[in-house]
């Protein structure tokens, strides 16, 4: 008798894409998406799926005008290596996620999620469009809700676990 496992979750508009950008900067004028992880959970927060965690390659001048801050942290974590050493475009990025997510949502069903994930959703809407397009306009920010806890109910979020500070 065969263990196969089971067939995947047909697409749910009730799933929640989660997804992190790591950028030259804060500027979605001038500065550029240089990573970018995204991971598909079902209502409930069980993860369904891990998808690609992508790095972009980036010219040595973009690289060169980061600020101090991304300078350090990039350098800090293997990003600005492995900028240098990535193959890929912005455009290959953007449609490695887009599969993956359209594997899971179905069109304009599922909310963009995350951590101050409106400065995530500006340079997706700038640089990965169609990505952006795919997705839902709602977004679910976890910082959001953070906020409101700290000010609704203190003594709980006095127990969360401490932020890692862990870019990457």
């Amino acid at each position: 008798m065969s263990t196969a496992p089971p067939p995947p979750k047909p697409p749910s508009q009730h799933n929640l894409v989660w997804i992190d950008l790591e950028m030259t900067g804060l500027n979605v004028e001038t500065d550029r998406i240089i990573e970018i992880a995204c991971i598909v959970t079902n209502k409930n927060l069980d993860v369904l799926e891990r998808g690609p965690d992508v790095v972009i390659h980036e010219s040595t001048e973009v690289m060169d005008a980061m600020n101090e801050w991304c300078k350090v942290n990039h350098a800090k974590t293997g990003l600005t290596q492995a900028v240098a050493d990535s193959k890929v475009t912005l455009a290959e990025a953007e449609q490695q996620v887009l599969d993956f997510v359209k594997r899971h949502c179905p069109e304009k069903a599922c909310p963009l999620a995350g951590n101050s994930i409106y400065m995530d959703r500006m340079f997706l809407n700038r640089y990965m469009p169609r990505l952006n397009e795919y997705l839902h306009y709602r977004i679910v920010d976890v910082s959001t809700i953070k906020e409101v806890c700290k000010r609704w109910n203190g003594s709980i979020f006095s127990h969360a676990p401490p932020k890692k500070l862990a870019h990457r």
